[in-house]
Protein backbone atom coordinates (compact mmCIF):
# COMPACT_ATOMS: atom_id res chain seq x y z
CA UNK A 1 0.00 0.00 0.00
CA UNK A 2 1.14 3.28 -0.91
CA UNK A 3 0.57 6.84 -2.13
CA UNK A 4 1.52 7.55 -5.73
CA UNK A 5 0.44 11.03 -5.80
CA UNK A 6 -1.05 13.35 -3.26
CA UNK A 7 -3.36 16.47 -4.33
CA UNK A 8 -4.04 18.94 -1.57
CA UNK A 9 -6.31 22.36 -2.86
CA UNK A 10 -6.48 25.31 -0.14
CA UNK A 11 -5.61 22.89 3.01
CA UNK A 12 -4.42 24.94 5.59
CA UNK A 13 -1.23 26.95 4.30
CA UNK A 14 -1.16 25.31 0.89
CA UNK A 15 -3.40 26.81 -1.51
CA UNK A 16 -2.27 24.10 -3.89
CA UNK A 17 0.07 21.22 -3.27
CA UNK A 18 0.83 18.18 -5.69
CA UNK A 19 3.70 15.31 -4.70
CA UNK A 20 4.40 12.08 -6.69
CA UNK A 21 5.72 9.53 -4.26
CA UNK A 22 6.71 5.76 -4.01
CA UNK A 23 6.85 3.10 -1.35
CA UNK A 24 9.61 3.20 1.03
CA UNK A 25 10.55 6.62 2.47
CA UNK A 26 8.90 9.81 1.83
CA UNK A 27 10.94 13.04 3.50
CA UNK A 28 9.26 16.32 3.98
CA UNK A 29 11.96 18.88 5.19
CA UNK A 30 11.70 22.16 5.72
CA UNK A 31 11.63 25.20 8.25
CA UNK A 32 8.92 25.68 10.92
CA UNK A 33 5.79 27.03 9.57
CA UNK A 34 6.28 25.49 5.65
CA UNK A 35 3.26 22.99 6.21
CA UNK A 36 5.36 20.01 6.72
CA UNK A 37 2.40 18.74 9.93
CA UNK A 38 -0.03 19.97 7.58
CA UNK A 39 0.72 17.45 5.05
CA UNK A 40 0.59 14.72 7.43
CA UNK A 41 -2.83 15.93 8.49
CA UNK A 42 -3.88 15.95 5.10
CA UNK A 43 -2.70 12.20 4.72
CA UNK A 44 -4.55 11.59 8.10
CA UNK A 45 -7.93 12.49 7.13
CA UNK A 46 -8.30 9.87 4.48
CA UNK A 47 -9.31 7.84 7.42
CA UNK A 48 -12.63 7.79 9.48
CA UNK A 49 -12.40 10.51 12.44
CA UNK A 50 -10.74 14.13 12.59
CA UNK A 51 -7.36 13.51 11.66
CA UNK A 52 -3.92 13.96 14.00
CA UNK A 53 -4.98 17.38 15.10
CA UNK A 54 -8.42 16.60 15.33
CA UNK A 55 -9.48 20.03 14.24
CA UNK A 56 -12.45 21.17 12.76
CA UNK A 57 -13.04 20.97 8.97
CA UNK A 58 -13.36 24.11 8.98
CA UNK A 59 -9.99 25.05 10.31
CA UNK A 60 -8.40 23.25 8.04
CA UNK A 61 -9.29 24.92 4.83
CA UNK A 62 -7.00 27.86 4.19
CA UNK A 63 -7.20 30.78 5.37
CA UNK A 64 -7.90 33.69 3.03
CA UNK A 65 -9.65 31.37 0.59
CA UNK A 66 -12.82 29.71 -0.45
CA UNK A 67 -13.53 28.37 2.66
CA UNK A 68 -13.81 24.83 1.62
CA UNK A 69 -10.37 22.17 1.20
CA UNK A 70 -9.86 19.13 -0.94
CA UNK A 71 -7.47 16.39 -0.16
CA UNK A 72 -7.00 13.55 -2.74
CA UNK A 73 -4.91 10.56 -3.28
CA UNK A 74 -3.82 8.19 -5.69
CA UNK A 75 -3.47 4.24 -4.18
CA UNK A 76 -2.26 1.39 -6.54
CA UNK A 77 -5.78 0.18 -6.28
CA UNK A 78 -8.40 3.34 -5.31
CA UNK A 79 -8.27 6.79 -6.06
CA UNK A 80 -9.46 8.63 -2.46
CA UNK A 81 -10.35 12.30 -1.69
CA UNK A 82 -11.99 13.82 1.43
CA UNK A 83 -13.02 17.51 1.67
CA UNK A 84 -15.50 20.11 2.51
CA UNK A 85 -17.51 22.45 0.19
CA UNK A 86 -18.89 25.57 0.05
CA UNK A 87 -21.32 26.59 2.46
CA UNK A 88 -20.89 23.68 4.42
CA UNK A 89 -17.35 24.00 6.26
CA UNK A 90 -17.96 20.78 8.92
CA UNK A 91 -19.60 18.32 6.80
CA UNK A 92 -16.40 15.92 5.74
CA UNK A 93 -17.27 14.79 1.93
CA UNK A 94 -15.75 11.48 0.72
CA UNK A 95 -15.38 9.98 -2.25
CA UNK A 96 -13.71 6.64 -3.19
CA UNK A 97 -13.10 6.02 -6.98
CA UNK A 98 -15.04 9.00 -8.01
CA UNK A 99 -17.91 8.01 -6.22
CA UNK A 100 -19.84 9.50 -2.87
CA UNK A 101 -19.12 6.85 0.24
CA UNK A 102 -19.31 7.25 3.89
CA UNK A 103 -16.02 8.19 5.91
CA UNK A 104 -15.91 4.33 7.26
CA UNK A 105 -15.42 3.29 4.42
CA UNK A 106 -12.11 4.67 3.55
CA UNK A 107 -10.62 1.88 6.02
CA UNK A 108 -11.67 -1.11 3.66
CA UNK A 109 -9.14 0.92 1.64
CA UNK A 110 -6.36 2.66 3.64
CA UNK A 111 -5.03 1.90 6.45
CA UNK A 112 -2.98 4.91 8.68
CA UNK A 113 -1.39 5.45 11.76
CA UNK A 114 0.71 8.34 13.14
CA UNK A 115 3.10 9.66 15.57
CA UNK A 116 3.23 12.82 16.53
CA UNK A 117 4.73 14.89 19.43
CA UNK A 118 1.29 15.62 20.81
CA UNK A 119 0.91 11.94 21.54
CA UNK A 120 4.21 12.03 23.84
CA UNK A 121 1.93 12.19 26.99
CA UNK A 122 -0.54 9.82 25.96
CA UNK A 123 0.27 7.44 28.47
CA UNK A 124 0.42 10.68 31.38
CA UNK A 125 -3.11 12.38 30.11
CA UNK A 126 -6.42 10.74 30.56
CA UNK A 127 -8.69 7.38 29.03
CA UNK A 128 -10.25 9.09 26.15
CA UNK A 129 -6.71 9.87 24.15
CA UNK A 130 -5.49 6.18 24.46
CA UNK A 131 -9.21 4.85 23.29
CA UNK A 132 -8.36 6.94 20.24
CA UNK A 133 -5.34 5.67 19.78
CA UNK A 134 -6.65 2.16 20.12
CA UNK A 135 -9.50 2.60 17.58
CA UNK A 136 -6.89 3.97 14.96
CA UNK A 137 -5.08 0.83 15.28
CA UNK A 138 -8.06 -0.97 15.46
CA UNK A 139 -9.21 0.59 11.92
CA UNK A 140 -6.40 -0.82 10.12
CA UNK A 141 -6.86 -4.12 11.50
CA UNK A 142 -10.59 -4.54 11.29
CA UNK A 143 -12.48 -2.03 9.02
CA UNK A 144 -15.93 -2.53 10.24
CA UNK A 145 -14.72 -1.20 13.39
CA UNK A 146 -15.19 2.08 12.02
CA UNK A 147 -19.02 1.57 11.64
CA UNK A 148 -19.61 0.15 15.18
CA UNK A 149 -18.09 3.10 16.79
CA UNK A 150 -19.79 5.52 14.17
CA UNK A 151 -23.59 4.05 15.13
CA UNK A 152 -22.36 3.04 19.01
CA UNK A 153 -21.69 6.67 19.43
CA UNK A 154 -24.79 7.84 17.56
CA UNK A 155 -27.12 5.56 20.07
CA UNK A 156 -25.20 7.02 22.88
CA UNK A 157 -25.87 10.49 21.84
CA UNK A 158 -29.51 9.86 21.67
CA UNK A 159 -29.51 7.86 25.57
CA UNK A 160 -27.82 11.43 26.21
CA UNK A 161 -30.49 13.61 25.00
CA UNK A 162 -33.18 11.58 27.15
CA UNK A 163 -31.47 11.34 30.11
CA UNK A 164 -31.10 14.88 30.26
CA UNK A 165 -35.14 15.93 29.04
CA UNK A 166 -36.96 17.68 31.36
CA UNK A 167 -39.37 14.52 31.60
CA UNK A 168 -38.75 10.79 32.27
CA UNK A 169 -38.53 9.24 29.24
CA UNK A 170 -40.55 5.98 28.50
CA UNK A 171 -38.28 3.24 29.07
CA UNK A 172 -39.13 1.48 26.10
CA UNK A 173 -37.02 4.49 24.20
CA UNK A 174 -34.44 3.51 26.23
CA UNK A 175 -34.54 -0.55 25.93
CA UNK A 176 -34.31 0.83 21.97
CA UNK A 177 -31.46 2.30 21.97
CA UNK A 178 -29.76 0.69 24.27
CA UNK A 179 -30.20 -2.53 22.47
CA UNK A 180 -28.29 -0.61 19.39
CA UNK A 181 -25.65 0.55 22.03
CA UNK A 182 -25.36 -3.49 23.11
CA UNK A 183 -24.85 -4.37 19.32
CA UNK A 184 -22.20 -1.89 18.19
CA UNK A 185 -20.90 -2.49 21.56
CA UNK A 186 -20.50 -5.69 21.60
CA UNK A 187 -18.51 -5.47 18.52
CA UNK A 188 -16.79 -2.91 19.07
CA UNK A 189 -15.15 -4.62 22.32
CA UNK A 190 -14.60 -7.58 20.28
CA UNK A 191 -12.78 -5.90 17.79
CA UNK A 192 -10.41 -4.21 20.69
CA UNK A 193 -9.83 -7.33 22.10
CA UNK A 194 -8.40 -8.80 18.57
CA UNK A 195 -6.45 -5.71 18.17
CA UNK A 196 -4.61 -6.14 21.61
CA UNK A 197 -4.52 -10.15 21.57
CA UNK A 198 -2.67 -9.28 17.97
CA UNK A 199 -0.45 -7.02 19.49
CA UNK A 200 0.63 -8.94 22.19
CA UNK A 201 1.75 -11.78 20.14
CA UNK A 202 3.97 -9.84 18.07
CA UNK A 203 5.61 -7.84 21.02
CA UNK A 204 6.21 -11.34 23.18
CA UNK A 205 7.83 -12.29 20.21
CA UNK A 206 10.42 -9.12 19.91
CA UNK A 207 14.04 -9.36 22.12
CA UNK A 208 14.84 -6.82 24.32
CA UNK A 209 16.11 -4.00 22.13
CA UNK A 210 16.41 -0.34 21.34
CA UNK A 211 12.22 0.06 21.33
CA UNK A 212 11.24 -1.17 24.74
CA UNK A 213 8.82 -3.83 24.92
CA UNK A 214 5.39 -2.66 26.41
CA UNK A 215 2.91 -5.14 27.60
CA UNK A 216 -1.00 -4.23 26.51
CA UNK A 217 -4.16 -4.87 28.34
CA UNK A 218 -7.74 -3.82 28.54
CA UNK A 219 -9.71 -3.07 31.46
CA UNK A 220 -12.24 -4.79 33.00
CA UNK A 221 -15.39 -2.70 31.24
CA UNK A 222 -13.81 -4.75 27.88
CA UNK A 223 -14.66 -7.86 29.56
CA UNK A 224 -18.86 -7.63 29.21
CA UNK A 225 -20.65 -10.05 26.71
CA UNK A 226 -23.81 -8.62 25.07
CA UNK A 227 -26.25 -10.24 28.26
CA UNK A 228 -23.54 -8.36 30.98
CA UNK A 229 -23.74 -4.96 29.16
CA UNK A 230 -27.55 -4.78 28.52
CA UNK A 231 -28.28 -5.13 32.20
CA UNK A 232 -25.49 -3.07 33.30
CA UNK A 233 -27.05 -0.21 30.72
CA UNK A 234 -30.34 -0.52 32.94
CA UNK A 235 -28.76 -0.61 36.17
CA UNK A 236 -26.97 2.21 35.90
CA UNK A 237 -30.15 4.79 34.36
CA UNK A 238 -30.76 6.16 37.88
CA UNK A 239 -26.83 7.32 38.02
CA UNK A 240 -26.41 8.36 34.41
CA UNK A 241 -29.50 11.03 34.71
CA UNK A 242 -27.71 12.35 37.81
CA UNK A 243 -24.51 12.22 35.70
CA UNK A 244 -26.41 13.44 32.98
CA UNK A 245 -24.46 10.93 30.19
CA UNK A 246 -23.71 7.17 30.02
CA UNK A 247 -21.69 5.87 32.88
CA UNK A 248 -21.04 2.58 31.57
CA UNK A 249 -20.31 1.19 27.84
CA UNK A 250 -16.93 0.56 25.55
CA UNK A 251 -16.72 4.68 25.74
CA UNK A 252 -14.91 4.20 29.32
CA UNK A 253 -12.96 1.34 28.31
CA UNK A 254 -8.71 2.04 28.78
CA UNK A 255 -6.17 0.84 27.77
CA UNK A 256 -2.87 -0.06 29.56
CA UNK A 257 0.64 -0.32 29.40
CA UNK A 258 3.55 -1.54 30.89
CA UNK A 259 7.25 -1.23 30.64
CA UNK A 260 8.09 -5.27 30.40
CA UNK A 261 12.01 -5.23 30.77
CA UNK A 262 11.07 -3.26 34.22
CA UNK A 263 7.68 -4.11 35.18
CA UNK A 264 6.40 -0.53 35.69
CA UNK A 265 3.54 1.48 34.16
CA UNK A 266 3.87 3.70 31.39
CA UNK A 267 3.19 6.56 33.18
CA UNK A 268 5.98 5.88 35.62
CA UNK A 269 8.38 5.32 32.62
CA UNK A 270 10.98 8.34 31.64
CA UNK A 271 9.88 10.48 28.29
CA UNK A 272 12.32 8.44 26.47
CA UNK A 273 11.02 5.05 27.39
CA UNK A 274 7.54 6.15 26.94
CA UNK A 275 8.25 7.25 22.98
CA UNK A 276 10.05 3.67 22.50
CA UNK A 277 6.99 1.83 23.94
CA UNK A 278 4.53 4.34 21.60
CA UNK A 279 6.63 3.26 18.50
CA UNK A 280 7.07 -0.59 19.17
CA UNK A 281 3.35 -0.42 19.60
CA UNK A 282 3.06 1.00 15.83
CA UNK A 283 5.93 -1.33 14.88
CA UNK A 284 3.94 -4.27 15.61
CA UNK A 285 0.74 -2.99 14.94
CA UNK A 286 1.94 -3.08 11.20
CA UNK A 287 3.49 -5.93 11.25
CA UNK A 288 0.04 -7.68 12.50
CA UNK A 289 -2.32 -5.66 9.77
CA UNK A 290 0.46 -6.75 6.84
CA UNK A 291 -0.21 -10.26 8.22
CA UNK A 292 -4.23 -10.17 9.02
CA UNK A 293 -4.68 -7.92 5.80
CA UNK A 294 -2.14 -8.26 3.45
CA UNK A 295 -1.69 -4.76 3.39
CA UNK A 296 1.00 -2.82 5.57
CA UNK A 297 -0.98 0.66 7.09
CA UNK A 298 1.33 4.03 5.91
CA UNK A 299 2.73 5.43 8.77
CA UNK A 300 3.11 9.28 9.34
CA UNK A 301 5.84 9.95 11.92
CA UNK A 302 5.87 13.38 12.69
CA UNK A 303 9.23 14.50 13.58
CA UNK A 304 10.15 11.56 15.04
CA UNK A 305 13.97 11.03 13.93
CA UNK A 306 15.13 14.33 15.81
CA UNK A 307 13.64 12.93 19.12
CA UNK A 308 16.06 9.72 18.70
CA UNK A 309 19.41 8.99 20.00
CA UNK A 310 21.18 7.97 16.74
CA UNK A 311 20.96 3.91 17.48
CA UNK A 312 17.00 4.37 18.38
CA UNK A 313 17.04 6.09 15.07
CA UNK A 314 19.01 3.86 13.00
CA UNK A 315 17.28 0.52 14.47
CA UNK A 316 13.77 2.64 13.41
CA UNK A 317 14.97 2.71 9.71
CA UNK A 318 16.71 -0.56 9.57
CA UNK A 319 13.14 -2.15 11.02
CA UNK A 320 10.89 0.52 8.23
CA UNK A 321 13.24 -1.18 4.89
CA UNK A 322 13.35 -4.25 6.28
CA UNK A 323 9.61 -4.59 6.61
CA UNK A 324 8.43 -2.14 3.28
CA UNK A 325 5.28 -0.35 3.35
CA UNK A 326 5.49 3.61 2.80
CA UNK A 327 6.17 6.02 5.93
CA UNK A 328 5.77 9.59 5.59
CA UNK A 329 8.02 11.54 7.93
CA UNK A 330 8.61 15.32 8.86
CA UNK A 331 12.42 16.90 9.76
CA UNK A 332 13.09 20.80 10.03
CA UNK A 333 16.78 19.49 8.56
CA UNK A 334 17.56 16.82 5.87
CA UNK A 335 21.12 15.51 8.66
CA UNK A 336 18.78 13.10 10.48
CA UNK A 337 17.71 11.14 7.57
CA UNK A 338 21.45 10.85 6.01
CA UNK A 339 21.37 7.44 5.88
CA UNK A 340 18.14 6.85 4.00
CA UNK A 341 18.08 10.09 1.95
CA UNK A 342 19.50 8.29 -1.40
CA UNK A 343 16.67 5.89 -1.71
CA UNK A 344 13.90 8.12 -0.55
CA UNK A 345 11.20 10.23 -1.88
CA UNK A 346 12.53 13.83 -0.66
CA UNK A 347 10.07 16.78 -0.74
CA UNK A 348 11.80 20.05 0.67
CA UNK A 349 8.72 22.85 0.93
CA UNK A 350 9.57 26.78 1.66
Amino acid sequence: MAITRLSLTDFRNHSRLEIAARAGFVLLTGPNGAGKTNVLEAISMLSPGRGLRRAPLSAMAREGGPGNFSVFAALDQADLGVGTEPGSPDRKKVRINGAGASASGLSEWLALVWLTPAMDRLFVEGASGRRRFLDRLTYALVPEHAAATTRYERAMRERNRLLNADRPADPSWFDALEAQMVEHGAAIMQARRELVSHLSARLTQEPEGPFARPLLSLDKSSDADPEALAAAMRASRPADRAAGRSLVGPHRTDLTVIHAGKGVAAERSSTGEQKAMLLAIVLAHADAVAEARDMRPILLLDEVAAHLDPARREALYDRLAARGGQTWMTGTEPAPFAAIRETATHIELA
